[in-house]
């Protein structure tokens, strides 16, 4: 299902290639999917990204590209995060190997197109991407939305932020020297666990944190399927803050 205006191309980091969606012109923002893939409401909430003035690319890690939510497409691409090794799901205190292949893909567009640096937005099982992202110092606008890896199946998981303990030094020494982290959620949101709380210990006064009141168990995917207008809205003041 072809993505209407988006240029698709392949990125190949370390013997993984993965299929890139890209539309737009200035900064190079990275928009990372949720579960089950690049969903209509992930298209729209890209959309905005591209006419608030940047370069926009989409990964396509799990799901097929513009295909409509339902629940057996869900499951379907749960399944394929799950048992794939570029995906840390479980484990504690490590960095998802997918991360890797993030941060070249951001040197690749950052040095072809150029700038203050690159943002990034995960959200979902991906929404703690763009924090590994900060590894690099060419991240300086990551944004993490109701990042839920690993998942979270007790305490100890359920605060973990998908990091190792090397690339979290460096990710808190960042944040010690300016680099702002924004993460946005609903605040019963069982995904997310107590993650934010972690985000704070980790990179203290840099983190920035967006706190919507749920209105229904259901509510997870702050700029998308659950969309809110504000906080959208806050996501693009920040990277046009950050990078342009």
């Amino acid at each position: 299902m072809a993505l209407e205006g988006w240029e698709k191309g392949s990125f190949t980091a370390a013997t993984l290639t993965r299929d890139t969606y890209r539309k737009g012109a200035g900064p190079v923002v990275i928009v990372v999917h949720e579960i089950p893939g690049i969903t209509p409401a992930v298209e729209r909430f890209a959309d905005d990204v591209v006419n608030a003035g940047f370069t926009v690319v989409m990964p396509d890690l799990v799901g097929t590209a513009g295909q409509e939510v339902s629940g057996k497409y869900i499951a379907s691409s749960m399944l394929k995060v799950c048992i794939s090794k570029e995906f840390t799901n479980m484990a504690l205190n490590k960095t998802s190997p997918i991360i890797a292949w993030l941060r070249a893909l951001a040197r690749s567009l950052h040095a072809e197109v150029g700038g203050k640096g690159v943002g990034a937005v995960g959200m979902c099982f991906s929404g703690g991407f763009a924090l590994g992202m900060m590894v690099d110092d060419i991240m300086v606008a990551p944004v993490l939305s109701q990042p839920s890896l690993p998942f979270s199946v007790g305490k100890a998981r359920a605060a973990d932020l998908n990091l190792s303990p090397d690339d979290a030094v460096v990710v808190a020494q960042r944040a010690a020297n300016g680099c702002q982290v924004l993460g946005l959620r609903f605040d019963q949101d069982k995904l997310v666990g107590h993650r934010f709380d972690s985000l704070r210990e980790l990179l203290g006064d840099a983190f920035i944190a967006i706190e919507l009141p749920s209105q229904s168990p259901k509510d997870h995917s702050v700029l998308t399927e659950q969309r809110d207008e504000a906080s959208v809205q806050r996501v693009l003041d920040f990277f046009a803050e950050k990078l342009l």
